[in-house]
């Protein structure tokens, strides 16, 4: 049984590095859309769990802005499994009351995924209950370049420029930045994944190929977070 986290201690906000979709496919010897898939449904477990824990935001690396590197006939499939999911998932997360954003920089999505997007985020924009933060087509690079580029076309001075002004104009800035970051798959890296927002994030780094992590995995990394001491460079 996983040790259990302290309640008063629990994150606000957790980011997940959603890795080893593909390696679970191959060790199961299966296709690597079914890794994804099956990544799919432990996320979804994962923010139903999340829930009942008292985390308020959930933010996942689904698609990165490299993601777009990979085979072609693999992309295209994992667009139709995100368009599946915007479709089919969503409305089971509205019933939970959880509200769903999709923040990155969207340039390279079709205008049908730019629609189901949006009929998904107005569709749950009132819930409050929790808030899934998909990050699709997301670098951590590429949203502090957007984010000085809006700065700059709306004529702030250099003596301006804040990070206080600069968190104004990431992709989400009304969320709380991450409290504690979980990849797994065993890679300790971020790889590009919230940079700004995990400046003072704990990193947690479990073994665990994503689609076979579950409640237990997360309530041994809320113990373990529990158990830090977050200095915030003091």
């Amino acid at each position: 049984m996983a040790e259990q986290a302290d309640p008063s201690l629990v994150p606000q906000h957790v980011g997940i590095i959603m890795d080893g979709n593909r390696r679970w496919a191959r060790e199961h010897g299966l296709p690597v859309i079914e890794g994804h898939r099956h990544g799919i449904n432990t996320l979804r477990k994962i923010v139903r769990s999340a829930g009942k824990h008292g985390i308020r935001y959930i933010s996942a690396y689904v698609f990165s802005t490299e993601n777009w590197q990979r085979d072609r006939d693999e992309v295209k499939q994992l667009m139709k499994l995100f368009m599946w999911g915007l479709k089919h998932e969503v409305a089971e997360l509205h019933r939970e009351g959880i509200r769903l954003r999709v923040i990155g920089s969207k340039l390279r999505l079709t205008h049908a995924m730019a629609k189901a997007i949006h009929e998904a985020e107005q569709l749950t924009k009132e819930n409050d209950r929790g808030t899934l933060l998909i990050c699709l087509d997301y670098g951590g690079q590429q949203e502090i370049v957007d984010a000085v580029k809006r700065i700059a076309e709306l004529g702030y001075t250099p003596e301006d420029i804040t990070p206080e002004l600069i968190n104004k104009f990431l992709y989400a800035p009304d969320v709380p930045p991450v409290d504690l970051v979980i990849r797994t798959s065993g890679e300790q890296r971020i790889s590009n994944f919230l940079l700004w927002e995990s400046a003072y994030s704990e990193l947690l780094f479990d073994k665990t190929n994503w689609p076979d992590f579950d409640e237990e995995r997360l309530q041994a990394a809320l113990a373990e977070y529990s158990n830090r001491r977050r200095r915030f460079g003091s």
